[in-house]
This record gives structure tokens, C-alpha cells and sequence, in this order.
């Protein structure tokens, strides 16, 4: 037992030591406030930061902001994880990247979401320059602290930040990992559609469009009945009409359907009672997206995705006479420009992004083959190291390195072991 306490009274002491270690070197940190929450399993200690960013890299006296970042400590050799998301990050978690290589973790907040936003959205300041320039920033404050091998990792929008941030600062990580990340090719990129035609079984397919066409074709029942449910869960309409957020809503039901990879025996049929459309329809897809909590919410996105970044649109050629309150021509886009301002898409910089993913090492790109957004994954090439995955039978929760067969782990944990010069044990 003496031996015991003692060992058990110098685990405290390391501990003890390690958390006072790194908080003098965070108080040597410029541009950084921080605060102790609640240490995750495995890890010596965590810190809620406040980073001071500039609203613009390029001039500081356009004025700033405080990013809100997530710091899970365990060693100052230990490699570093920095976990790029694409939207608010309120509170901490650490990730499979960060678990399997034993890593520091870094949870960032996107610019413009949340806590990480400047008093006025001022939206010209919101683009891939500045947003990987935040990432660069928080990567040259903690070369500082922590001498190891740098990983960086994301998914969906994160991931796609992630592939973005190799792009301007090839030198800051020695691996990438986004999960489920599109490179989109326009404001509403044609693969999308091709995918919608292809995936699945023509069955399967046939029972999606028949399930939006009575969908259409009742609308007038089954909006009666959603009004209720609208009234009852306090949703707004002032961005889009009541009517608009509907057929918009049921113009989305294949994208969400095979985007979270859903059952095709579940779709109702002919014989079903409206309640069970109805029920069908909450369930996959929803009104509360349309609605002006969600149009706030993602305003930021939406700025990003009809600027820049890209996303996708609605092809109505199959429903002629069926769509009352959108229009048909040219397709309804899914990009919803907060404020409805109206700024040009470019797409010289995803361009040139989707060429340079076809040479760039260390990449792991991990995709569900069922999810919608594998249609505008980065193209696979022969030209480079780097590891493409579109797990079968998986979608965009679910293509995750922890649900890779035992023969794609494998040759994922080699890759890593040797990029990152160290063992890892998968």
C-alpha cells in the first residue's frame, strides 16, 4: 500500500507539473486568453482559448476578433492535431485523428460562427484566404509550445477548410485528413445531379421521385397539417415564404436521402396514409432547415458556398406543372446569400484547388460511398502518395476511420506511421 500511494502521489505530481508547465508557456502566448474545462479521458488537461485574430491578415487596423479554440493537452513531444470545422464549435470533443495518433488536439472554431465572430459581419472578410490564415496563426503560436508532428483534420465543411488550409500553407501539417469534404466546381455543381441519377437502384430511385411527386401533388393537405407543426415548434418564414421553404424541402429529399445513407424499404408507397408522408418527411428532411432560424444560423455557409466555396442546386425538369411558388428556370439554387445580397460566383479558386489535390501529398481523403457529397470529392490521381477511401455501404456520419474494413485501416495506420516517422498502433 506504501508503495502504492507513492506512485499514485507522483502520477498526481506529473500531472500537476505538466498543467503548471504548459500554463506558463500559454501565459507567454501573445494574442491568447484561456481557461481551464473539463480535461477529456486521456488527456492531462484542457483549455478553453480566446485567439486575437485580425478581421483581415492583410491589414490589421481593419480591426479583430476572438476565435474560440478547443486545447487538449498530453505532451509537449506529443504530435498536434488542428481540427479545422466549418462552423461553431461550442464545446469540446476529441476526435478519432487526434485518438489514434495519440495527439495534442486544437479544436477551432470557423470565423464568422458563433462566439468567433466580429461585431459587425462584415461578410468581404469571410473567404478561404482569411479563414486559413486564422489556422496558420494558431499553428505558429503553438510551434511554440509543442515540437512534434502536426496533423490536420476536418469533415464536411471542415474537411473541406482542411484541404483548403494545405492548399495556402502546404508546410504547416505533415498530414491532412478530411473526412466527407467536397471541391466543388460551381454554385450548383452538375455532379451532383449526375450522382442523384446513378445512385442506388433505378427501383429505389423511382420510389424517391414518386414519394415527391405526391408530396407535390397533396401539398395543399399535407401543408395544412405542417402549418401546425410549424406553429407548434415557433418556426419563422420571412426569409422564404411558407410555400417556397416546402417545395424547396421536397426538391432536397434524394440529396438528404442518400447524403445519410437511408433505407429505400422505408419510403412510403401509394397505399400509405398522409400521416406517414408526413412523418417520412420530418424525419429526412424538414421544414426547420427553410426556416429563418436556420437562415441566420447559416448565413456564414451560405456567404462562403455563393462565393467561393461552392454547392448545389435543384433540378426541376422532372416536376413541370408539379412546383407552384419556385421557379423552374434557371434551377433553384441551394444557397441562401444572407441578407439576399447579391455577389458573383468565382470559381478560379476551387479550380485551381481541385487541380493542386491531384499532386499534393500526405492526404488522406476518407468519402461514403452512398453520400451525396462523394460526387464532388477530390479527384483520385496517380501523381501522388496520398490515400483516397469511399467506404461502401457508408455516408456522411458514418465513412469514419473506426468503421474501415480491417484492410483499409491497415493500409491507413502504415501510411501515417510512415509520414509521421512514428508508430502507429491501430
Amino acid at each position: 500500500m506504501k508503495y502504492l500511494s507513492l506512485a499514485i502521489s507522483l502520477f498526481l505530481f506529473g500531472q500537476s507539473y505538466a498543467q503548471d508547465a504548459l500554463e506558463l508557456e500559454l501565459f507567454e502566448l501573445p494574442d491568447v486568453m484561456f481557461k481551464k474545462v473539463d480535461t477529456p479521458e486521456g488527456y492531462s488537461s484542457a483549455y478553453e482559448l480566446k485567439i486575437k485574430q485580425p478581421l483581415d491578415h492583410k491589414d490589421e487596423s481593419k480591426g479583430h476578433f476572438y476565435q474560440r479554440v478547443f486545447l487538449s493537452h498530453k505532451g509537449f513531444d506529443n504530435p498536434t492535431a488542428i481540427i479545422t470545422n466549418g462552423y461553431g464549435r461550442p464545446t469540446n470533443n476529441i476526435t478519432e485523428v487526434a485518438k489514434l495518433t495519440n495527439a495534442n488536439q486544437l479544436n477551432v472554431e470557423h470565423r464568422y460562427f458563433l462566439e468567433s465572430s466580429p461585431d459587425s459581419l462584415i461578410y468581404d472578410y469571410l473567404n478561404f484566404e482569411q479563414v486559413t490564415a486564422d489556422l496558420h496563426k494558431i499553428n505558429q503560436l503553438f510551434r511554440t509550445i509543442y515540437s512534434g508532428k502536426w496533423i490536420a483534420s476536418g469533415i464536411s465543411k471542415g474537411g473541406t477548410t482542411t484541404i483548403f488550409y494545405r492548399y495556402f500553407y502546404p508546410d504547416d501539417v505533415d498530414v491532412s485528413i478530411p473526412y466527407v469534404a467536397p471541391v466543388n466546381l460551381g454554385k450548383a455543381d452538375k455532379r451532383i445531379y449526375e450522382f442523384l441519377d446513378n445512385i442506388g437502384t433505378k427501383e429505389c430511385r423511382k420510389d424517391i421521385y414518386d414519394f415527391q411527386v405526391r408530396m407535390l401533388r397533396k401539398a395543399s393537405d399535407v401543408k395544412s397539417l405542417l402549418k401546425w407543426y410549424a406553429k407548434g415548434k415557433d418556426l419563422k418564414f420571412n426569409y422564404l415564404t411558407f410555400d417556397e421553404a416546402y417545395e424547396y424541402a421536397i426538391l432536397e429529399y434524394p440529396f438528404s436521402f442518400w447524403q445519410y445513407g437511408h433505407d429505400c424499404e422505408k419510403i412510403p408507397n401509394s397505399d400509405d396514409d398522409l400521416e406517414k408522408h408526413i412523418q417520412h418527411f420530418l424525419d429526412l428532411v424538414g421544414l426547420d432547415f427553410y426556416a429563418d432560424s436556420s437562415m441566420d444560423g447559416y448565413a456564414s455557409h451560405y456567404y462562403q458556398s455563393g462565393t467561393e466555396m461552392g454547392y448545389y442546386g435543384y433540378e426541376t425538369d422532372d416536376f413541370k406543372g408539379l412546383l407552384n411558388h419556385l421557379d423552374y428556370s434557371p434551377n433553384p439554387s441551394a444557397v441562401f446569400m444572407p441578407n439576399k445580397i447579391e455577389k458573383p460566383f468565382n470559381v478560379d479558386l476551387t479550380s485551381k484547388v481541385f487541380e493542386w489535390t491531384k499532386t499534393a501529398p500526405n492526404m488522406v481523403y476518407i468519402n461514403g460511398a452512398l453520400d451525396t457529397w462523394s460526387a464532388t470529392a477530390a479527384p483520385t490521381s496517380e501523381k501522388t502518395n496520398s490515400l483516397y477511401y469511399f467506404l461502401e455501404g457508408k455516408h456522411h456520419a458514418t465513412a469514419r476511420i473506426k468503421n474501415m474494413t480491417e484492410e483499409e485501416k491497415a493500409r491507413l495506420v502504415k501510411s501515417l506511421s510512415e509520414w509521421l516517422g512514428f508508430e502507429i498502433r491501430g
